[in-house]
């Protein structure tokens, strides 16, 4: 039996566990946190942090392993990667996965290539930052240059809120640095959703409306995605083709993208992360239902250096979203609760991840999801309008 090693065994990494067994191979999780749920559909688990390169390396070796698995998370990309690289498994190249996983390298790689990008630069503290602040156009936002879910983001406008800014960031900084880039102004819906390529070619993508909620403590915070992105088919292909163009140049060949990307309002492109692997937040579940396309598979099948060619285009059909349930506020969980109208006629699956009575934080980062749920709209409008003005149809009650 083959055996494949998967990093993570989060909520949001159960599909691909599952998955793997599914596919009759002998899955080994490891992370640092030994009562993920993912771990226990696993066939074996080991305490080994994913973002620990050379440990996971040494346990891949000892374990004779055929193929590695970075699913939802971006951290642990270059891990897979590297080990791959080094150990001659299916997998992208290490070089590339690192640009895509550092905002600053990826900034700069983005700019030397002559894609449009907001103006950007890499710092490790408050005097350099300082320096060169009067060079952006503001506002700026100020972001670690390694952390996932949008942890440790802020939007400011004066050099008297750059320090709490950096400090903020450099929290959620393994590498502990920063980037301050200009902030783009969007029109239309920031893009999220996930994407395929096979040999080098972007043989499947699927583009979603991505949604926050402004309210929230942290309104950088995706609340959730849905499906199909509500935008001419023209600029679908303008994605499409300009995410072809930085595939092409960083060499990659076959896996799965997260997409963050913001169309101005001259409607130029502008590719805000492509991250290395597949979303969070249920991206591939809903994408399945949408197209039938299981992209957890085909992670798998890449990973273990199985044949991808059968991937093909399609598209969405029907309205789909996946939605994070969650808090405005610190507290003690007393309920969730919805709507008549909303439970019987848009909730597919949900799932909670915590129970009344349990202290939960407030929506700052994805590590603040409450739970998660699948839901179906019977037209674009109903689903636009009920991601936009959730807290109509979902109350989460809390008390101090």
């Amino acid at each position: 039996m083959k055996k494949v090693l998967l990093l993570g065994g989060s909520h949001f990494q159960v599909p691909s566990v599952k998955k793997a067994k599914e596919m009759n191979l002998y899955t080994i999780t490891c992370d640092y946190l030994p009562d993920n749920p993912g771990h226990k559909f696993a066939d074996e688990y080991h305490n080994v942090s994913t973002t620990d390169k050379e440990a996971v390396l040494k346990l891949a070796k000892e374990l004779k392993i055929d193929g590695i698995v970075c699913y939802a998370s971006d951290p642990a990309a270059p891990t897979a990667a590297y080990v791959a690289e080094k150990m001659g498994l299916a997998g992208q190249p290490y070089k590339s996965v690192e640009i895509l996983s550092n905002k600053d390298l990826f900034r700069k790689f983005l700019s030397d290539n002559n894609f449009n990008v907001p103006r950007a630069m890499g710092f490790t503290n408050y005097e350099d930052a300082k320096v060169d602040w009067e060079n952006f156009k503001k506002p700026v936002m100020v972001k670690p240059v390694d952390s996932s879910g949008s942890k440790g983001v802020t939007k400011i406008y004066k050099i008297e809120d750059l320090k709490a800014a950096i400090q903020y960031a450099l929290q959620f900084s393994r590498a502990k640095r920063f980037i301050i880039e200009e902030y783009v102004e969007k029109q239309g819906y920031q893009i999220a959703g996930d994407g395929f390529s096979v040999d080098g070619k972007l043989a499947f993508r699927c583009f979603a409306n991505e949604h926050f909620n402004l309210k929230s403590g942290n309104p950088f915070v995706p609340i959730g995605e849905s499906w199909p992105y509500n935008m001419p088919k023209y600029i679908h292909d303008k994605i499409h083709n300009e995410t072809q163009r930085l595939l092409d140049l960083l060499n990659m060949q076959t896996g799965a993208y997260n997409f963050d990307v913001r169309i101005d309002k001259n409607e130029n492109v502008i590719l805000m992360e492509l991250g290395p692997r597949n979303g969070g937040n249920l991206i591939a579940q809903v994408t399945q239902y949408a197209t039938g396309v299981d992209m957890v598979e085909y992670t798998i099948k890449a990973a273990m250096g199985m044949d991808c060619s059968d991937l093909k285009m399609v598209e969405p059909k029907g309205f789909w979203s996946c939605y994070m349930v969650h808090s405005k506020k610190d507290g003690i969980l007393k309920s969730v609760e919805f709507s008549d109208d909303f439970k019987k006629n848009n909730i597919v699956e949900f799932e909670m991840m915590y129970n009344p009575g349990d202290l939960i934080q407030a929506f700052n980062g994805s590590n603040g999801t409450l739970g998660t749920m699948i839901l179906k709209f019977s037209s674009i409008d109903e689903m636009l309008y009920k991601m936009d003005n959730m807290d109509e149809f979902i109350k989460v009650k809390v008390e101090a």
